[in-house]
């Protein structure tokens, strides 16, 4: 079986989706061996040189920019198949929520969250708009959608009418390099690196954009700063998204602003030795998809407080405290409440790192490869490509 995987979140997007798409990739591709010919297929030219892809797929790299193909495919409803791109397949794999026009084979359509329907304001207005015009009308012509939790399954039999049995769930897997410090060295580098200081501190990690909610979280902990006497500095990690100005009024707002750190985007390398350096992972998010960092910080020892919504239960099992997100007064509890209780932090540390250990990337690959299979087997024509 050929199968074409639109690998271009890969190589353009360093985090989110294009790392899940790079660590699927990677966990697929041993497991297909010679039973099957993996075909990665990126729009527009890399931007960092070199693709880093394993070495048993092709690579096929399509020069054209993914605006322009996005014009021509949705805008314009060019009959442009995909697969006269990319090379005849027996199956497509849209990794990125949208699905182009594919003339033969089967095809497969990555949902990971609907946020751009359930939490519409968090999102840009264009970015919406074209999302929520495009994404059901993909989901529509795919012949099966993978989701990332139980939780967007449900999101889409409730906003789209989807039948459950369109859908399989392939939850996100955590790479064994995130697991409990062993050494001392690594924590102090990763401190001098993004300017954390000696401080304990509590972290957030996450593109600064508002669905993240990061608000709620500098306020919630200006507000347990406020009343008690805990020297924790707060650090947010993670890059520039979208309408992020209201993140940095909040931090500027609170009097304790020169405690707040913003790392920017953090490299893969620093980030098991930036959540073994926390002492908790808060992560207020409003709505989630799945929510990898619960379980990266679960994984690296680090007890969590996240929100109670979406996809997040989930992730975060019986190994985490849960919290409404828009409660800052009980955000602001839960933090004290773990960093002050020895014995609540040790337990949730035990159960979260049991949690952890469920979600294996090879697990992923696993469901995924399945999923394939399955697909190819199911021969009825695809509708309305």
């Amino acid at each position: 079986m050929r199968i074409a995987i639109d690998y271009t979140p890969a190589v353009h997007q360093r985090a989110g989706i294009g790392r899940h798409t790079r660590q699927l990739v990677a966990a697929l591709a041993p497991l297909v061996q010679d039973r099957h010919k993996i075909v990665l297929v990126i729009f527009g030219r890399p931007t960092h040189g070199d693709v880093a892809a394993p070495a048993s797929c092709q690579v096929r790299v399509i020069p054209l920019a993914n605006r322009w193909l996005s014009v021509a495919w949705y805008r314009a409803r060019l009959p442009l198949p995909v697969d006269w791109l990319s090379g005849s397949v027996d199956l497509y794999h849209a990794s990125d929520f949208v699905l182009p026009p594919v003339s033969t084979g089967r095809t497969l359509l990555t949902v990971h969250d609907l946020s751009f329907l359930t939490v519409p304001g968090c999102a840009d207005e264009g970015l919406q708009s074209y999302l929520s015009h495009v994404v059901p009308r993909s989901v529509a012509r795919a012949d099966h959608v993978l989701a990332d939790s139980e939780s967007t399954k449900r999101d889409l039999a409730n906003h789209m009418g989807v039948p459950p049995d369109k859908v399989t769930v392939v939850y996100p897997g955590v790479e064994a390099r995130f697991r409990p410090p062993t050494d001392a060295a690594s924590g102090a580098a990763v401190r001098t690196r993004y300017g954390i200081g000696e401080q304990p501190f509590i972290l957030g990690v996450g593109t600064l954009e508002p669905r993240k909610n990061w608000p709620a979280l500098i306020r919630a902990w200006t507000l347990l700063r406020n009343r008690t006497a805990l020297p924790h500095r707060l650090v947010l990690a993670g890059g520039k998204g979208w309408l992020y100005r209201d993140i940095f009024a909040a931090a500027a707002a609170s009097k304790f602003s020169d405690d707040i750190v913003f790392t920017g985007f953090v490299e893969d390398s620093f980030l098991p030795a930036l959540y073994g350096s926390a002492d908790v992972l808060g992560f207020p998010s409003l709505y989630e998809g799945f929510g990898i960092p619960v379980v990266e910080a679960m994984a690296c020892g680090t007890p969590v407080v996240c929100s109670n919504n979406s996809a997040l239960p989930e992730a975060a099992g019986d190994g985490a405290l849960l919290v409404d997100a828009r409660d800052e007064a009980g955000l602001a509890d839960a933090l004290h409440q773990v960093i002050e209780d020895e014995s609540m932090r040790d337990d949730l540390r035990a159960r979260g790192l049991a949690h952890a250990r469920r979600f294996t990337w090879e697990a992923a690959a696993a469901s995924q490869l399945a999923a394939y299979e399955l697909a190819v087997l199911e021969t009825a024509p695809s509708r309305g490509r």
